[in-house]
């Protein structure tokens, strides 16, 4: 088998800047777009889908379609994982189901924010529901083969940390992309004079960008020069309980889904954060994302260095730490804090900028040791459905996020108080991710992987 170069390396993340970008496109402007507060509709933006609390005066429309939808994708990442870990392909196990799904994932990204109805009505929320169904669909079809790569390409922990440290880079460049949306409706608005048709432009071209770059791994890697693994036998569902019996993997998974939880509360409520609580321009949290990316990635060069020192477990407690001191400092934004707004935003972005480099980079390492050190004691290489089973803390930890978010939204609209509950409930789920997260044992996991 050959190893995997640098060039290859790097040729592989790019599908992650890919599908980060279209995840980014949905987790951080999807509410701001369907339920906007008032100084977004005063800067043009149209109400599509009817507003307010639907069930038991908490569930918002928007929170209703998108939990089902993450519902519906968790119960398919088994299945996909299942299906790539048994794959037969010529092509490999993992490559095929990236193939197939890469254009759908776009295309349902792209129409999700196109309404058939130019005005509030029922029909573009069932338009809602059914694009945004398609869409998670198409990311386990896509993220969970993907995810299953890193440890069959990850030969040895020097190459895991280099795919890590790569994907992370690629991830969060995605992501700061995403974020750069406003500058660009901003400048198609003055062409169009149209606020949502430049939205509209604006993520379709960032889409179709994505699409591309999901490709790159598609063709740039074959996938059967690297790997040499045997499809496995059983069941989705013997396949997934057997995944859950690493107890190991159930820590990180209940960590993780806490992680996801708290930071996608943080993402979603950025641009309130920024409109409501510091009253600046929404193109300002373009400005804060960026410098908090920027920033982050400083800290790569270092987080790889310190890891072998301390461990992942250390450095992932160190950031839980980071971002719920980040999250509380969120929730005093405004007037207080006896400091100038923008001096508020880039204070935080200093303060946060660690946490995102590692946790941009250890998380998935982890999930490679263990995948690698089950393998080890069970003798089946089950990697699709531990990255499913991570995707799904992904998306679960999303779903819980946009519910809350939409919900605390329609809290004290005029002085922004649910934005401010949604900083100190981020906050609070983190110290729940790092308390669970100190049972994870890594020496245990270490130990078994030294022996191979």
């Amino acid at each position: 088998m050959k190893k995997l170069s640098t060039g290859k390396v790097w040729a592989f993340a790019v599908g992650q800047f890919g599908w980060s970008v279209l995840a980014a496109l949905i987790s951080s402007w999807l509410v701001n777009y369907y339920q906007p507060d008032q100084a977004t509709i005063d800067a043009g933006q149209k109400i599509f889908i009817p507003q307010g609390r639907v069930i038991f005066g908490i569930l918002t429309i928007l929170g209703a379609i998108t939990a089902f939808g993450r519902v519906f994708d968790a119960i398919t990442d088994p299945l996909v994982a299942s299906a790539s870990d048994r794959c037969r392909s010529k092509d490999g196990r993992r490559i095929p189901f990236m193939r197939a799904a890469a254009v759908p994932f776009a295309l349902s990204c792209i129409m999700t924010f196109w309404s058939p109805v130019n005005g509030e009505s029922w029909v573009n929320a069932g338009f809602l529901f059914l694009m945004i169904t398609i869409f998670y669909l198409c990311m386990t079809l896509y993220c969970t083969p993907y995810n299953a790569l890193i440890p069959e390409l990850g030969a040895d922990q020097k190459t895991r940390m280099l795919i890590s440290t790569a994907i992370s880079f690629t991830y969060i460049a995605g992501m700061a992309v995403a974020y750069v949306a406003p500058v660009i409706w901003g400048a198609l608005e003055g062409i169009t004079g149209d606020r949502v048709l430049a939205i509209r432009i604006a993520f379709t071209v960032l889409s179709l960008i994505g699409m591309v770059c999901m490709f790159v791994p598609v063709f740039a890697i074959r996938e059967k020069d690297y790997i040499n693994a045997e499809p496995t036998g059983g069941t989705a569902l013997h396949s997934l309980s057997a995944t859950f019996k690493n107890k190991d993997f159930r820590v990180f998974v209940a960590s993780d889904i806490s992680y996801f939880l708290g930071i996608t509360m943080f993402q979603t409520a950025m641009p309130y954060f920024v409109t409501s609580l510091l009253k600046l321009d929404e193109s300002y949290s373009t400005l804060f994302f960026v410098l908090m990316t920027a920033f982050s990635v400083v800290f790569y060069i270092p987080v790889n260095r310190l890891t072998p020192k301390f461990g992942k477990r250390k450095l992932i407690l160190i950031a839980f730490a980071i971002f719920t001191v980040s999250f509380i400092y969120t929730a005093a934004f405004g007037t207080a804090l006896p400091i100038p707004p923008v001096a508020q935003g880039i204070i935080l972005c200093l303060i946060a900028g660690p946490a995102m480099a590692i946790f941009g980079i250890l998380p998935q390492a982890v999930v490679a040791d263990i995948a690698e050190s089950d393998e080890l004691m069970t003798g089946e290489n089950r990697s699709g459905m531990f990255y499913a089973a991570r995707t799904f803390s992904f998306k679960l930890g999303q779903s819980i996020a946009m519910l809350l978010v939409t919900a605390f939204a329609t809290v004290g609209r005029d002085t922004g108080l649910g934005y401010r509950i949604t900083a100190i409930a981020a906050a609070a789920v983190c110290v729940l991710g790092g308390v669970i997260f100190m049972m994870y044992n890594e020496k245990a996991v270490y130990e078994r992987i030294m022996k191979k």
